[in-house]
């Protein structure tokens, strides 16, 4: 099924650049859509993962720069039967962790700075068993590649709509003009709904999914309940900066919504609704 997901998304991408090319060059712009999505895709599968870990900063550490996570993680893998992956840290005090990848062969988790100094062993080896999930559930290619969308739908929506506003499509009179303008500001609007959209039908039954993985490997759902507590109250504190392409990456949301309409568009389940899941009542 996530196979299935990956390839719609490439080939969702592949038809909005092509539509994006006719509507600014005609035919000739669809065919060089079409050879730039080409390389797009390829660079989507095989490069989504390290442009998200770049985007954050995110720096490779050792076992001995970081034994606890090392530990947490080789017994993870080792009860799954996963490959090591690559373990990174992200120097943010906001605490947070995510995982991305093409397969669990070619799969990287990342923490932040934060994320270490808030949580005990239990409670970090319960996250850690969390993103693990996603790499055992074969989502976080299809995680990689949704960021990758998300951001290609709304760079170029907005080359668009500044090609549109400074004549860049072309020539015309002033009513092609402004036709053309307005297209592009409408694309600009659309896009990030788009981008939205995308994200969430990859996110919210993926989180559940992989707290249901992760509490089952620990055999201790009630240490993931507490660290989604802990995040959720910390996170709200430090918030961090991140891009709302990259937002469904995360445990627990980087980007808050106020509530109402806003969590409409949320990347993620509500931490209580998780955490009722995980033990069957609130957390205490």
């Amino acid at each position: 099924m996530n196979t299935f997901k990956s390839t719609l998304l490439l080939v969702l991408l592949t038809l909005f650049l092509i539509f994006v090319g006719g509507f600014i060059g005609g035919r000739n712009g669809m065919v060089l859509a079409f050879l730039l999505s080409v390389v797009f895709n390829f660079g989507t599968y095989f490069y989504s993962d390290k442009l998200a870990l770049r985007m954050y900063n995110a720096q490779p550490v050792t076992r001995e720069q970081l034994p606890r996570a090392y530990a947490a993680v080789e017994r993870l893998t080792a009860k799954q039967g996963l490959p090591m992956p690559k373990i990174y840290v992200l120097p943010t005090e906001s605490p947070n962790a995510f995982a991305t990848g093409r397969n669990p062969q070619h799969a990287s988790v990342a923490v932040t700075h934060g994320i270490l100094e808030l949580l005990n062993d239990e409670e970090l080896e319960g996250v850690l068993a969390h993103e693990l999930g996603h790499v055992r559930n074969r989502d976080i290619l299809t995680s990689s590649i949704a960021a990758t969308l998300a951001g290609a739908i709304t760079l170029i929506a907005r080359m668009g709509y500044w090609a549109a506003l400074f004549g860049g499509y072309g020539g015309g009179d002033s009513r092609d003009r402004r036709g053309g303008g307005l297209g592009a500001l409408l694309m600009l609007i659309l896009a990030p709904i788009a981008a939205t959209l995308i994200q969430l039908a990859v996110s919210r039954a993926r989180e559940y999914e992989a707290d249901a993985t992760g509490a089952h490997v620990t055999g201790n759902p009630y240490a993931l309940a507490s660290a989604l507590q802990k995040l959720d109250n910390y996170s709200k504190r430090i918030p961090m900066q991140a891009s709302p392409t990259t937002a469904h990456l995360f445990i627990v949301a980087p980007l808050l919504g106020s509530g109402g309409f806003a969590n409409l568009f949320s990347t993620h389940p509500p931490i209580k609704e998780r955490i009722h899941r995980l033990i069957g009542r609130d957390f205490a």
